[in-house]
């Protein structure tokens, strides 16, 4: 008997997915457990292994092509079997959610988070969620994803056309542009947009090569222009004397590695000291919702990856209830797993806070984007040695050579103001520059 292999459905938030590449080809055997194909979701690029081991009868769902989870993607058998039919472009979904795409959108409680209600409303908690901030009924909005699903790419490109629409409940009705061409968007009756000129990206005779985006890339593309557009970004940047944990680190970092197994990097200081400051300044470690803040009970610290096709956020999970060994091996299993595309959804998300380090790539100091919907991100430059002036003891000024480096804050200015920005950053200075972190 053949067996079906179906798009896993990769975490609670997820409907849909993206074929990358095929590990295996038709005809091709196959083990279990050994990677059959990757996929890309909106959260997190990952390897399928196969369910079974046999030979590849079909491969019913092509490169490039996005379809619902459930979706029977190939088929896998004896090499004595024969396909039943010719092989489709795109299986069927099961019969659950094929009902489910084909029932007109319907208004849904906010709390009906099932795949079905997901399917029905053609949008993912995501999308709806960008929706109620910006007032669009997505029952309008014709979208682009299977099925007619609205997608984030869809409400940017709205977006994009620069109309801020207010919500449905006080929202002015528009009179329409008298110009047949103009899109209407379903948003508001009578609301129409006027054509946007758009200037061209290169002339008819240059010498371009053009590629389009990989689905990671534009994710990448949508949050940035996204969370620009939802925080007022603000920044800070210190200078901090890490000194002192160069000296922790020389000192014992083999028999660090030796206790927990993991190289000890200057990364972990500084989220260690980013712990104990969010204790200290909650607001940094919450999110917007409406007219309320959420203040969030748990500290996750996300740290941006880079990886050779794209950036990605894991989270560590509880990080502030970590010792420095547990940030460490936290750290490096979550980097590494990142970089061969082995993170589970569940890793990608939750995270409260963000630290990203340009300054592996000696970068002096960055001014990143906030992670959407946290509203604080620390940027991390390099360390490096440079000529400070010191005050003794005894008053006397003198000039040392110190490991320094310079760390920014960006922050929203919806919820932070200026001063919490800098003294929470002064509280990190504090800790990394007076701090043992539990190693004397």
């Amino acid at each position: 008997m053949a067996f079906d292999v179906v798009m896993p459905q990769m975490g609670e938030s997820i409907a849909e997915a993206t074929v990358l590449k095929w590990h295996k080809q038709v005809g091709e055997t196959i083990a279990k457990d050994e990677t059959l194909y990757e996929i890309s979701t909106d959260k997190v690029d990952a390897e399928i292994p196969a369910p079974a081991s046999g030979t590849i009868l079909e491969i019913l769902v092509e490169v490039n092509l996005t379809v619902p989870v459930g979706t029977v993607v190939a088929r896998i058998g004896s090499a004595s079997e024969k396909p039943a039919g010719a092989p489709a472009a795109v299986a069927p979904a099961p019969a659950a959610l094929a009902a489910a795409l084909s029932t007109a959108p319907a208004p849904l409680p906010d709390d009906d988070n099932s795949l079905e209600a997901r399917l029905r409303t053609r949008s993912s908690p995501l999308v709806r969620e960008m929706a109620r901030q910006h007032g669009m009924d997505l029952a309008g909005i014709q979208g682009s994803g299977q099925a007619g699903r609205v997608t984030r790419n869809d409400l940017e490109a709205i977006l994009a056309k620069g109309l801020d629409v207010p919500a449905p409940s006080i929202a002015p009705v528009l009179p329409a542009v008298h110009d047949p061409a103009a899109p209407t968007l379903g948003l508001t009756p009578g609301l129409a947009i006027p054509p946007t000129p758009t200037l061209p990206t290169f002339a008819a005779n240059e010498r371009v090569k053009v590629e389009p985006m990989t689905r990671m890339r534009k994710a990448i593309a949508d949050g940035m222009v996204a969370s620009r557009r939802t925080s007022a970004h603000v920044y800070t940047v210190f200078e901090i004397d890490m000194t002192r944990v160069a000296q922790l680190r020389n000192k014992h970092k083999r028999d660090f590695e030796a206790q927990f197994g993991t190289k000890l990097s200057f990364l972990p200081f500084v989220m260690m000291a980013a712990c104990k400051a969010l204790r200290a300044y909650p607001i940094t470690n919450a999110s917007v919702d409406g007219d309320n803040i959420v203040y969030k009970q748990d500290i996750n610290l996300g740290i941006a990856v880079s990886l050779d096709w794209g950036l990605i956020v894991p989270v560590v999970k509880n990080a502030d209830m970590m010792n420095l060994g547990g940030l460490a091996r936290s750290l490096n299993d979550l980097a590494e797993r990142a970089r061969t595309k082995q993170l589970k959804p569940d890793e990608i998300s939750g995270g409260t806070f963000t630290i990203t380090n340009p300054g592996v790539y000696g970068d002096t100091f960055g001014l990143p984007i906030i992670n959407q919907p946290q509203v604080a991100i620390q940027g991390v430059g390099a360390i490096v040695k440079r000529p400070v002036v010191i005050t003794g003891p005894d008053g006397t000024d003198f000039i040392a050579i110190r490991q320094m480096m310079f760390s920014s804050l960006g922050f929203d200015h919806r919820v932070i103001d200026g001063a919490t920005g800098d003294l929470f950053m002064a509280f990190v200075k504090k800790e990394l520059e007076t701090s043992t972190f539990g190693l004397e």
